[in-house]
């Protein structure tokens, strides 16, 4: 069984009722009670003014989360990125449709360049100016197990660090009735081949087939099956434990996160 590993050093989320990292880890952890309110979408800082206008929602919860990350850690120097979504940008496939279902089908260039699955990473390397590697995944529901993996091979091939941003934001009627997204999440992960005096965990994920966990929250377990990036509630409820040495002991934490239909991820939480 091949296991991938990689230390933590950062952590972004952005969701229903968790605006940032430490809010998010006392919920996770229990220590502070779950208020499921709507999901805001900040503008993202690092984007040029016209750029910034522009943005649509999901290039806006992709850069909530990974703007997060970058705060508790910055990295100086390129850094390799991979951007998970199920499906990108509902909205704007939606009004597409509702163009070219229309009389005059004449589709701006923003709406179309704003339709690839890649926008989130392109408007990224303008925010950054970073001309680092950048995979986009989609993996319909396993897209965030699917990214993790792909950032951790990437820091097993290539040491270094890697950026890992999964995110997904809701769609309008009728695509939602096909494809309900239960809400805009995103959540980000700094990842470091060595140890650091940032690192706060080590992760060490492999492939199974073992039961997934779910979350002890009602209302954070709908959101985890309701939004395919939040299948990572789990790992970050771990990481949330760790960070605030609420384990005994320091022991390793284990957790299996949602995967494909006939696998799981395997997840060990280290603390360092």
């Amino acid at each position: 069984m091949t296991v991938l590993s990689a230390y933590v050093e950062a952590v972004g989320v952005r969701g229903p009722g968790l605006a940032d990292w430490p809010a998010s880890a006392a919920i996770l952890r229990g220590a502070a009670p779950y208020d499921k309110v709507p999901t805001e979408l900040p503008p993202p800082e690092r984007l040029p003014s016209a750029e910034r206008r522009r943005a649509v929602p999901v290039v806006r919860i992709a850069f909530a989360a990974a703007e997060q990350a970058m705060q508790m850690r910055p990295i100086e120097g390129p850094l390799p990125t991979v951007f998970a979504s199920s499906g990108g940008d509902g909205l704007n496939y939606h009004q597409i449709c509702e163009t070219l279902a229309s009389d005059d089908k004449k589709i701006s260039p923003t709406r179309f360049h704003n339709s690839v699955h890649n926008a989130p990473s392109g408007y990224w390397s303008i925010a950054t100016r970073d001309m680092a590697t950048s995979n986009v995944i989609c993996a319909h529901d396993a897209s965030f197990g699917a990214g993790l993996l792909d950032a951790l091979a990437q820091i097993a091939c290539d040491g270094g660090h890697v950026l890992l941003v999964a995110y997904e934001s809701d769609y309008p009627e009728p695509l939602h009735s096909v494809r309900p997204i239960a809400a805009s999440f995103g959540m980000a992960l700094i990842l470091a081949a060595e140890p650091s005096p940032h690192a706060f965990a080590r992760i060490e994920v492999s492939v199974g087939e073992a039961a997934h966990d779910t979350m002890a929250d009602a209302a954070l377990e709908a959101l985890r099956r309701g939004v395919p990036s939040a299948r990572c509630l789990p790992l970050l409820a771990a990481l949330a434990k760790v960070a605030a040495h609420d384990t005994d002991t320091d022991a390793p934490l284990d957790q299996v996160i949602e995967y494909q239909r006939d696998s799981s991820l395997s997840v060990r939480v280290i603390p360092c």
